[in-house]
Order: C-alpha cells, then structure tokens, then sequence
C-alpha cells in the first residue's frame, strides 16, 4: 500500500495556514482590546484635564478647546510614525480620537453652510472631527452671526477656491466682524452629477452653487450642452432639489449623493482636477504660537503711488514670507482698497510683532485677524 505524499503535504499547509490565521487573529483581538483600553483611559485623563481646568479661577482655563495643542499632537502623530500606516491615516484615527475626548468634557457646536452634505460640512466633520456638533446655516452671512450672537463656538467658511478664486462674501463679511480666524483647512473637492434619473439624456436642468457650475464648464459644454443651468444657494440644497424632481439633475460631493439617495451618474466632473477649496475657522478665541503659523492680516493701503510697495516692504526687510495677498473695495471711501495678507509666523514672533508696529506707523489700518496654526 502506498501512501500519496503529495495530498499529505497539501493537508499539511493548509491545515499550518489555517493555525497561523487562527493565531494571527487572536493577536488581533489582543491588540484591539488593548487599544480599547487605552483609549479609555485616554478619555479618562481628558477628563481630569477638565477637571484641572475647572478648578483655575482665569477664564481662559474653562476652555476646554485648544487648536495648537491639537495641532501639535497631530504632526508629532506624522514626526513619529514609521508606518506601515501613512501618516494622513493616522492623523485621520487621531482626529477623531481628538474629537471624541473634546465631547466628554466640553461638547461644542460648530455652524457650516447647510444644508447637510455640503462641501464645507465635510470640511467641519474633518477639522473637528465626527463628534462636534454640527449646526447648518443658510448663508456665509448667517454663520458669522451665529458665532457673533455666540449660538455656536466656531463657524466654517469659505475663503478661496484654486479654481474660481476668492469668495468675496467671506472677505467683506471679515472687514465688518470683531471676530477672529481660528484656524484654516483645505478640502479637496470632488464634483458628482446626481439625479434621480439613470440616463443623462433625462436631464432637463443642472443645479448647484455658482461656483460648482463654474468649474464643471467645461464638462457641462461636452456632455449636456443645452440643459438648463441653475443657481443655489449651496451644493446640497442642489441635491435636496433633485430628490423631488426626476429631470434634476445636481452637482454636489459624492457623499451628497448617498445622503440624498441619488444616482450618481458621473464622478470627477470638476474641470480641474487638484481643484481645492481653503476654508477658515471663525471664532472669539486667540490661539497661542505652536512655531508652524499662519497669520491674516487686513491692511488699508495709503493712497497714494507706490503706498502698497511701501507697505509690503518691512514684511520683505525682515524676511517674512507673504503667502497670499487679496484686495477688495474699501467700504469707506470710494475707489479706496484693503488688503488681506497671509504671511508665515505668529503675530508674537519674535520676527512678525516687530513689523506689525512698523505697518501701523506707515498703513491708516492694520489689524490682525488672527494667527493660527497652519494647515496640515
């Protein structure tokens, strides 16, 4: 009697295969319950951080919401990191670590251009992650009301799209508020056309914010050249719109598309494929230097020649580097501007507060709007 070899090799990995699975997954739950544990007792030292603070008399101890520190714990996260997971991964597990800790000893509510499954709710679930409560507003407008009348902690708003560049609303509206920026994100944005339709040849109109309309041009020319396009206020009530009208079409995230039920009949519409959209964080909170900044400044020009030159000379001087500049009409004075300067560093900078003093001897106004730590 022989005895086949072969199929007892055969039996012989597959049942080592199986053993080493079974072991690999018991390592696995292992590690998942140690990592629970520690998260626990993550949030349980969080708790006693509010506690610590609640027993300081100042009332900035009572805040239990600090962007530099958050900011910094975060890129330490990618300094650290030695993989296999990327270092945007873990940032992103972090963040809502981050966020879920925030809840326990402060919940916060943060207001964002409604409705839901707009652009910028997406970019307020990434900057404060998934456990902040999020408010809609029907405006850029009403959200800095929202903050100012104190109903929110922060809003979310946007300040400039690479493709359609500034968002003109958000830059006068900063002219008018004693609010400050908070912080800043950028949000890459991904066009889908959704519609309760399953062919594009059912579309009778395309609805969404101007600007989505704008940088789908070139797509809406090729694909749907005599469908009527349609102005919202937002993305989203775009697609809330196309929820009740078969022949309506939407151009919205693709997360919109979920939200609403909708088909997504085409993804990555955007005519511009790195298109980003920058949005900055508003609030009545100074936020310390964390040594990797950013700092907004809004500046009036004197007028007369070469009275911008002048201006931006100290910035050049003492080699701060000015990372973006936007002028709008001077609401005071006709054919008059202001400026907004984005430059690199804290307004406390050793570098930085010495041209500020300089700006103000030269420049009728010069006021921070806020510095921050820059975005990841």
């Amino acid at each position: 009697m022989t005895t086949d070899n072969s199929s007892n090799d055969k039996a012989s990995s597959v049942s080592a295969k199986s053993l080493d699975l079974g072991q690999v997954r018991d390592e696995i739950d292992s590690l998942d319950a140690q990592i629970q544990d520690l998260l626990n007792a993550r949030a349980r030292a969080s708790l006693k951080v509010a506690e610590i603070k609640l027993g300081e008399s100042n009332a900035q101890a009572l805040d239990a919401y600090s962007p530099e520190r958050e900011a910094q714990i975060l890129k330490e996260i990618a300094r650290r990191n030695d993989g296999p997971m990327g270092d945007k991964a873990l940032q992103r597990i972090f963040r809502e670590i981050l966020s879920a800790s925030l809840a326990l000893e402060q919940p916060m509510r943060v207001a964002y251009l409604g409705p839901e499954g707009t652009y910028s709710h997406a970019a307020a679930e990434q900057h404060f992650g998934h456990a902040v409560e999020t408010q809609p507003e029907a405006g850029i407008a009403e959200i800095f009301k929202a903050v100012e009348a104190g109903r929110v902690r922060f809003g979310v708003v946007p300040v400039e799209n690479s493709t359609e560049g500034a968002v003109n609303l958000t830059l006068d509206l900063l002219t008018q508020t004693s609010l400050r920026v908070c912080g800043e994100l950028s949000l890459r944005i991904q066009h889908c056309l959704m519609s309760q339709a399953e062919n594009l040849s059912d579309i009778k109109a395309v609805h969404a914010h101007p600007q989505a309309l704008a940088q789908c041009w070139h797509w809406l020319n090729a694909n749907l050249p005599n469908v009527e396009r349609v102005s919202e206020s937002s993305n989203a009530a775009a697609a809330k719109l196309a929820l009740d009208s078969p022949d309506i079409a939407a151009i919205a995230g693709e997360s919109a598309a979920s939200l609403y039920q909708l088909n997504a009949l085409e993804k990555g519409i955007e005519d511009e494929k790195n298109n980003t959209t920058r949005f900055l964080i508003i609030g009545d909170q100074d936020i310390p230097p964390t040594g990797d900044d950013s700092t907004l400044l809004l500046v009036a020009a004197p007028h007369r020649p070469g009275g911008l030159r002048r201006l931006l000379q100290p910035l050049e001087d003492a080699g701060v580097s000015m990372t973006r500049i936007e002028s709008r009409p001077s609401r005071s004075a006709l054919w008059e501007y202001v400026f907004f300067i984005d430059v690199n560093g804290h307004q406390s900078d050793a570098t930085l507060a010495p041209v500020l003093i300089q700006l103000r001897e030269l420049a009728p106004l010069v006021k921070v709007m806020g510095s921050y730590p820059r975005s990841l």
